[in-house]
């Protein structure tokens, strides 16, 4: 599975419209725990596997990529847990992260209340947070569960960093954990046809997932949603006109190939096919600014009801989007 807020230009009049639920009568409390304190106060290797025995799934959901087996997982953890370089790391990510309550838990608490005001029955998860010298995965997700591992998030100032591609390390940044795991929570409602193989149907796709956080999170800046920086955001934006013209000159939206699909869809440094100042995954771009126009074309329908919709092509046909910008 596999964020500093950086001031971004909204150049959407959109974005005025979505508003906050009220959430005023949702109450619950966001459980959490802090994982690191318990590993990082081990003092033997036996130690180590009591805590890997208290807590089982680590093993079996977060460890899942380590680079040892698992009967040799505690000795590896508890020789980096040794080491003044990890150590030194985590007082580091201790002070980039600040209070974990107020970067990540309250923003996180105020997204989840915003989840249940369109979705009562949302399951709140409990969150946990840990370091393992990157031995574990950036996060986890599932329905009772959120792990944050901290040390894939110091950002650029952080003494290591996870082995990334450099055009991925600004994602791993305080600042985008909650918008990523909102994210990943639109998918439980985003409704998909499965008949439906088009690449429009992955940008739609995309689209109505960057629109969910944008309506549960309105004041997030878009770079931390969709994870372009501000000046791809800007260029992108400015050249949509080009780029849709090059989407219908090539017959892309409703390409079904996987190879062709994913030029166009995966997490690159540029899209070449386009241009070297096009960003990679410009098709989820796309899609979201189709989904970001039918909402602005169709305001009665509801957030829950835009998820609920699984027919792309009705959202481009009723969105009118022709590469066009807002002020158009």
């Amino acid at each position: 599975m596999c964020i500093l807020f950086i001031a971004f230009l909204q150049f959407s009049c959109k974005t005025d419209q979505r508003k906050e639920a009220d959430t005023s009568n949702i109450r619950f409390e966001l459980v959490s725990k802090n994982l690191d304190e318990e590993l990082f106060s081990c003092k033997s290797v036996e130690e180590v596997q009591k805590f890997l025995d208290s807590h089982p799934y680590l093993a079996q959901v977060y460890f899942t990529d380590a680079p040892v087996e698992p009967a040799k997982l505690a000795a590896h953890l508890f020789t980096i847990l040794q080491n003044p370089d990890l150590q030194a790391f985590r007082a580091q990510l201790d002070s980039v992260i600040g209070d974990r309550k107020i970067r990540i838990l309250n923003p996180l608490t105020d997204a989840f209340k915003q989840i249940k005001a369109y979705y009562p029955g949302f399951p709140v998860p409990e969150v946990q947070f840990i370091i393992t010298g990157f031995t574990g995965s950036d996060l986890y997700i599932s329905d009772s569960l959120i792990i944050v591992g901290l040390d894939y998030f110091g950002g650029p100032a952080a003494r290591y960093r996870p082995n990334v591609y450099d055009y991925q390390l600004r994602r791993y940044q305080r600042e985008y954990i909650v918008p990523s795991i909102v994210f990943f929570e639109s998918n439980k409602y985003n409704r998909m046809n499965p008949d439906d193989k088009s690449l429009l149907s992955d940008m739609i796709g995309y689209g109505k997932g960057y629109e969910f956080v944008k309506q549960i999170m309105p004041q997030t800046p878009d770079s931390l949603i969709i994870g372009y920086s501000d000046s791809d955001l800007r260029k992108t934006y400015n050249s949509q006109t080009d780029i849709w013209a090059y989407f219908i000159a090539s017959k892309l939206l409703y390409e079904k190939s996987d190879l062709k699909k994913r030029k166009f869809i995966d997490d690159r440094p540029f899209t070449t096919e386009i241009g070297n100042k096009v960003p990679g995954a410009i098709g989820r771009w796309v899609g979201w600014r189709i989904v970001s126009r039918f909402m602005v074309e169709n305001p009665d329908v509801s957030l829950t009801e835009l998820m609920e919709i699984d027919n792309a092509g009705r959202i481009l046909q009723e969105s009118g989007y022709k590469g066009q910008t807002d002020e158009d």
